[in-house]
């Protein structure tokens, strides 16, 4: 069987030692003789796993003694609603930075939650010769006291990232699930990243929150026990049973991840990959690209054909070349190829050389 390449945006491909690791180890995880899926949570060994995970986690983004790792249900979804609820109280107020549709999306529940008065929101693109451009306020100047700043470096659906250190009065909240462990960030200057595992740490269902001390206290809304950070960090993550075979998987990423040469050697190689396709990109005018260079994404390149008509061909006879799930998000259309860590240099040379041979085939 030829090789076939997942460009899924999430869930997204896992490396394939790791799969096969699990596969192997799916009956009889470390000669217990069953599952990890059937050992009690709190069983010694796996707390000792979710010790390992935690440590390789720490190491891996060389995270600060005074942040707490928690391992926590929801996925992003959960973090727009836990946060507002964590941080926010009745006369808290935050700011949200609009870049794309995620964080549109978190803009949205925070104000179910906090109503409109207690939710500013900026938005941070503009079209700039026609292509979308990030420009980053100077918040210094905003005359206004807020809980929390929220922002998105990475959004997946329109293929933006924005690589520039956000400058803050107040502590930044960032939404990190589509490009945490892609690259080196200094954690010391966000109060809280939180990311759905889903892209470049494990299965769906679990997602991971990275919270520095004083932000604990901060005033809460009433909410549900199983998102409140403060009883996540008083029981270690499980203050009822959370998803183990996800938190399984995730230790095993982790593990993957040193193996390979860790955050820096995962950033060198995420850089090559894009960069690979960009440059196909920006040769052929049989593509397009609506991103500004210096705001296009590593982990989520979006593109489209200048001939739409093509599109239904196109997806055809890339997924006939072992190269799946490239139809662009259902709200801005095209194509999207999602380029995390286990995406190897490979899978996007094969993607280069379908779209120079579609091309040439079609024009």
């Amino acid at each position: 069987m030829s090789a076939i390449f997942n460009f899924c945006a999430g869930p997204a491909m896992l490396p394939q030692a790791v799969m096969q690791k699990a596969q192997k180890e799916l009956l009889n995880w470390n000669d217990q003789g069953v599952s990890v899926m059937e050992v009690s949570h709190r069983s010694k060994e796996f707390i000792a796993l979710t010790e390992q995970a935690e440590s390789d986690l720490r190491e891996l983004m060389q995270i600060p003694a005074n942040y707490h790792v928690l391992f926590m249900h929801g996925g992003g979804r959960g973090q727009f609603s836990a946060v507002v609820n964590n941080f926010l109280g009745n006369d808290g107020k935050a700011l949200y930075l609009v870049d794309g549709s995620w964080s549109q999306a978190a803009v949205e529940e925070a104000i179910t939650l906090a109503g409109e008065n207690n939710v500013d929101t900026l938005n941070i693109v503009d079209l700039v010769d026609g292509v979308k451009q990030v420009c980053l306020p100077d918040l210094s100047v905003i005359d206004k006291d807020y809980r929390y700043v929220h922002y998105c470096p990475n959004e997946t659906v329109d293929g933006i990232e924005i690589f520039e250190q956000l400058n803050s009065p107040w502590p930044v909240v960032a939404d990190m699930s589509s490009n945490i462990l892609s690259r080196n960030i200094d954690v010391s200057q966000f109060g809280l990243i939180y990311a759905g595992a889903q892209k470049n740490i494990g299965p769906s269902g679990l997602s991971i929150v990275i919270v520095r001390d004083d932000l604990l206290a901060l005033p809460s809304l009433p909410q549900s026990s199983i998102m409140d950070y403060r009883l996540a960090v008083k029981n270690d993550s499980m203050y009822n049973t959370p998803p183990t075979f996800a938190w399984y998987l995730a230790a095993e990423v982790f593990s993957w991840l040193k193996a390979s040469g860790g955050v820096a050697q995962m950033e060198q190689a995420n850089i090559e990959k894009a960069q690979r396709l960009y440059q196909c990109i920006d040769e052929l005018e049989f593509y397009v690209s609506g991103v500004a260079k210096q705001n296009r994404s590593r982990m989520n390149v979006t593109f489209q054909l200048a001939n739409e008509v093509l599109d239904g061909l196109f997806l055809e006879q890339a997924k006939a070349a072992g190269l799946v799930a490239l139809k662009g998000h259902r709200s801005v259309g095209g194509m999207r190829a999602s380029l995390y860590n286990a995406m190897p240099i490979e899978g996007v040379d094969a993607l280069v050389s379908f779209m120079k041979q579609f091309a040439t085939e079609n024009s």
